[in-house]
């Protein structure tokens, strides 16, 4: 399988917005579930979101709802995650995968964009 390919990520301030996208070409979109996950220095990967791209539906952890929003777009194979209102405590590197289960996750994750909030 081809690992997919996150980019966006950067240093930004407190308050400020950056856009994450992962090109995909091995998943499935309108089929597969997809999801952002996360892991800051010295903890462990925790899920973000999971975008079911058959229906659209999406979920978010409780610490990114309202914050954060993920969109796919089937013709460019490409994930994304609107992050908004960042805070320091979102500072770490990104990752997109297959799947909505952390296994999973883990398994098809890319090599992540690092995204750092610090004034």
């Amino acid at each position: 399988e081809v690992q997919p390919v996150e980019s966006g990520g950067g240093l930004v301030q407190p308050g400020g917005s950056l856009r994450l996208s992962c090109v995909a070409s091995d998943f499935t979109f309108g089929y597969d579930a997809m999801s952002w996950a996360r892991q800051a220095p010295g903890k462990e990967l925790e899920w973000i979101s999971t975008i079911y791209t058959s229906n659209g539906d999406a979920y978010y952890r409780d610490s990114v709802q309202g914050r954060f929003n993920v969109a796919s777009d089937a013709a460019k194979k490409t994930l994304y995650l609107q992050l908004n209102d960042l805070k320091t405590e979102d500072t770490a590197m990104y990752y997109c995968a297959r799947g909505a289960d952390m296994p999973t996750i883990r398994a098809t994750r890319g090599q992540g964009t690092r995204v750092t909030v610090s004034s």
